[in-house]
């Protein structure tokens, strides 16, 4: 029975011969994987934009002044807490 059938190849397999190679070719780009690569690079630049506007900002800008509490403020804050303000 095996020699019957050793010489012959089915008929489905035999008809799509080299079609099988030519479907699995590229066919360009896949637009869903353009699409997530332009956004992904466009977050990446995003976040490298800030970081880099972060640490400039840092070396080139003064430190903060604290906000002047006025002298009414300041007694309230020390009356709260039970500290005597001084002059009284």
């Amino acid at each position: 029975m095996e020699d019957e059938f050793a010489d012959k190849v089915p008929p489905s397999f035999y008809e799509m011969g080299n079609k099988i190679i030519h479907e699995t070719e590229a066919k360009g780009f896949n637009p869903g994987l353009m699409v997530l690569l332009l956004v992904g690079s466009l977050l990446l630049i995003f976040l490298v934009g800030n970081y880099v506007l972060y640490m400039y900002a840092q070396k080139t800008l003064p430190p903060r002044k604290k906000k002047v509490i006025s002298k009414k403020k300041m007694k309230k804050e020390k009356l709260k807490q039970g500290i005597s303000a001084p002059g009284e």
